[in-house]
């Protein structure tokens, strides 16, 4: 039985007429940018999220830049940010003109904490990119009890609970991808930025309208970077079934624990008091390469997705020179994320694990 790393398809087939009739919709009305679509959709992310805002941006790495803006951050200041993450992460810091400091991450949840973070601060650290990496939620208000501005990527986690609520309400803002690949995704790019806070909502709609107000007058130089009207009537098609795939990926990743998976590798660790919806479900072995070439051969797709940490790529080589990150390093070296979907069945999680055991035997 082959098993591949992601089932996007799947999840999508019951909703088949639906999405069919919201695509035809968007074209029948002739409205394909910054429409009623696009405003509906903010108006039930936020509450899905538990945020007063949510704004629709082009993708999830443009949410980051315009959310940085959006709190302030620009020329002079430092951002902190683990190197234990998708490149876009750190990628996203220098257009705001200040310098990305890498932070370590917690070796079993791989999400930063506060103590990583204390570490990384400077005098001219002005936020912090809490990272909810693979679905885990990183413990966003122990980071704040430090004094400084978060902003949560939670690209990852869509559907993930912590114990004080969903991401995207969790900090001072928080920015999302909708890749189609993510737990919601759409059709294409698409991104949000969510936040309680007036002033960056409003900061962030300007910004992502080319830095115009009243698209008139413009006081910012700022981005061309708004959700398609098109994708915002799809992600409000999915919207409704994500805590229902959330709950299935969860069955699936106790499945694998049921399985004895963990006799062979280490399993993901949940930070405390969380509950996540796992966009990947990674595992570590000090033979991943090894793992993963016989998992290919018996037709089970894995990946390692950072064996090269974002302070260790060429361009991040100035703002890192000689970062010591024990944790992210030996993440780097040991990760492989294993087939991880709504879909993922029961026979599917023992052929992953029969697998996994007779490559380790």
């Amino acid at each position: 039985m082959a098993v591949s790393l992601f089932d996007t398809a799947s999840p999508l087939l019951a909703l088949r007429p639906q999405l069919d009739a919201a695509i035809a919709a968007v074209l029948d009305s002739g409205r394909f940018i910054l429409g009623p679509q696009v405003s509906e959709f903010e108006r039930e992310f936020a509450a899905f999220c538990g945020a007063r805002h949510a704004i629709g941006v082009a993708n999830g790495t443009e949410a980051l830049t315009i959310a940085l803006r959006a709190m302030g951050v620009g020329p002079g200041d430092d951002v902190v940010v683990p190197s234990f993450t998708f490149y876009a992460s750190a990628e996203a810091i220098p257009p705001t003109g200040a310098r990305p400091v890498f932070c370590d991450v917690d070796p079993q949840t791989g999400c930063v904490t506060a103590d990583t973070v204390r570490a990384a601060l400077t005098t001219a650290t002005k936020a912090v990119v809490a990272v909810h990496l693979f679905g885990n939620v990183a413990p966003v208000a122990e980071i704040e009890a430090l004094g400084v501005a978060v902003l949560e990527d939670a690209a990852q986690a869509a559907g993930s609970r912590g114990g004080a609520g969903r991401p995207g309400a969790l900090g001072r803002a928080a920015t999302f991808s909708f890749f189609p690949s993510k737990n919601l995704g759409c059709f294409g790019d698409g991104g949000a930025i969510t936040t309680d806070d007036d002033a960056i909502a409003e900061h962030a709609r300007t910004l992502r309208f080319h830095g115009s107000p009243d698209r008139i007058t413009y006081e910012h130089v700022g981005y061309n970077s708004r959700l398609d009207e098109l994708q915002a009537a799809i992600l409000r098609v999915l919207l409704p079934h994500v805590d229902d795939w959330a709950d299935a990926r969860r069955a699936a990743a106790a499945r694998y624990e049921q399985a004895g998976l963990g006799e062979l590798v280490s399993l993901p660790v949940a930070t405390a008091g969380s509950q996540p919806a796992w966009h990947l479900y990674v595992v570590r072995h000090e033979r991943s390469d090894a793992l993963a070439a016989g998992l290919a051969a018996a037709g089970v797709e894995a990946r390692a997705y950072y064996r090269t940490p974002a302070h260790r790529q060429p361009a991040m080589a100035a703002f890192a020179p000689g970062a010591a990150l024990p944790a992210t390093e030996r993440l780097a070296r040991e990760h492989l994320a294993i087939p991880m979907s709504p879909a993922l069945s029961a026979g599917q999680v023992a052929e992953v694990v029969a697998a996994a055991r007779t490559v380790l035997a």
